[in-house]
């Protein structure tokens, strides 16, 4: 495999998309050794189909404020590979949201699907619009203007999104409720739906949980865990909730969340009461988190920064791409930092990734480690297909195994001579080899 001719090639096709050309990069230099030792793949073009699309929609979405003034958006879906399975992947409202960005993230996907050994394909979409500061009466009218033009597109066996940053379960109903109007069916289209109409329970904390619980397995190769652990958290949304309450529960102290604005530092940790206390600030829409300093008087807000430079035992970016970069790498190795665990997408630059592994660090990449947030969205399909609803205790559990088995098959393929995880190597081979394989069986389509 050449890879600079396929990146050459790419780039000239896709100018100024960086981060989606960085995420193939990070892919396919995982993947030369496997490619070049299974020639089938070469002939069949698989790299050359697996890096591009099988489509991108996008489309204009027309809403009216409270005011009465019109307001047009950019609506986007990428369905990138359903070779394994439908579509899978969520919906991202925010400011930030561009084709390059999806296209990461709906590339990132296949991978992170298809570890789950669910039977889910990847992609991703969103829109530019931002629903802070909006009134549920106009995020309802933009979440069906979009689902206007997005609903001939899905389905339960074609499509199925998800939510993501910018979309939770207010805005899900809002597009199903719509869904459910012009399809003329009930049926588990969208996953991270209300419980009371199809969803599953565990849902919203399953990607924080999840992390949590492939960490554990990494530090058990290390023969310990998360008891007596000080550990570094960015966000605080979702993600970086679930992880907070599974770490605490497992006998580790969180002591930093981060937002926009900064990050907070509070050396006594979070107990119950202040992971309630994060949870009536996120629902604030305020997208800050300087007012938990106001709060807790244990806890120091750090204004424009980021949370790499505490002295920790773990380190959780669960925030946005590319937030922790090679300064920040170095900061967290010098501090004592043994395990990084990417709860976001892509969180760690290239140059970051290389800190951790030339100093063995034990680094575990976004598309297995927060990939428990799809797979509790695969059993929420599951239990929709079925027409019944599990526990909530069922649901974690199955989440459970899921992610150790993910970190199995990175252990399997990411193990190098000297012993040392390569988690990166691991979770590209095995979540490469069951997609070219499915797509090697069923031709050139």
């Amino acid at each position: 495999m050449n890879l600079e001719k396929i990146m050459n090639d790419l780039e000239k096709k896709h100018p100024g998309e960086v981060e989606y050309l960085q995420a193939v990069r990070e892919v396919l230099e995982s993947l030369e050794e496997v490619v070049d030792q299974n020639p089938q793949f070469e002939a069949a073009g698989i790299i050359d189909r697996l890096i591009e699309p099988d489509r991108v929609l996008t489309f204009k979405v027309p809403w009216v404020d409270d005011n009465g003034k019109v307001h047009v958006n950019l609506g986007y879906r990428v369905q990138f590979n359903n070779a394994i399975g439908p579509y899978k992947g969520g919906l991202r409202f925010h400011p930030s949201v561009n084709l390059s960005i999806l296209k990461f993230l709906g590339f990132e996907q296949i991978f992170k699907n298809s570890l789950t050994t669910l039977p889910m394909g990847g992609g991703k979409g969103g829109s530019d619009f931002d629903p802070k500061g909006k009134s549920d009466a106009e995020i309802m009218r933009f979440c069906q203007s979009f689902m206007l033009e997005l609903w001939h597109l899905i389905g339960p066996e074609t499509d199925v999104p998800a939510g993501d940053i910018g979309v939770g379960g207010k805005e899900i109903g809002f597009m199903y409720g719509m869904y459910k109007k012009l399809a003329r069916e009930h049926v588990g289209v969208l996953t991270g739906k209300g419980l009371n109409w199809g969803g599953s329970l565990i849902r919203p904390e399953a990607t924080g949980f999840g992390a949590v619980y492939f960490a554990q397995e990494m530090l058990g190769t290390k023969d310990t865990d998360f008891s007596g652990k000080t550990v570094a958290v960015s966000g605080f949304g979702n993600v970086a909730w679930g992880a907070i309450s599974k770490i605490t529960e497992l006998g580790g102290k969180v002591v930093t969340i981060s937002g926009p604005d900064g990050y907070i530092h509070d050396p006594e940790g979070f107990d119950v009461e202040k992971i309630n206390y994060l949870l009536e600030l996120r629902a604030s829409n305020q997208d800050i988190v300087k007012p938990y300093s106001y709060e807790f008087p244990s806890a120091q807000f750090f204004a424009g920064k980021r949370p790499w430079e505490v002295k920790c035992d773990v380190a959780l970016p669960c925030a946005t791409q590319n937030e922790l970069g090679k300064e920040d790498a170095e900061n967290l190795v010098n501090n004592g930092c043994m395990c990084v665990a990417e709860g976001a997408n892509m969180p760690s630059t290239p140059e970051a990734v290389d800190v951790f592994k030339k100093h063995k660090i034990l680094f575990g990449p976004g598309k297995a480690v927060n990939a428990g947030g799809v797979a509790t969205s695969g059993l929420e399909m599951t239990q929709n297909s079925m027409k019944i609803a599990w526990g909530r205790e069922e649901v974690d559990a199955r989440l459970h195994e899921i992610m150790k088995n993910i970190h199995n098959a990175c252990v399997t393929h990411g193990t190098q001579e000297d012993g040392y995880i390569d988690y990166v190597r691991g979770a590209n081979i095995a979540g490469f080899l069951k997609v070219a394989n499915a797509m090697m069986d069923q031709g050139v389509v």
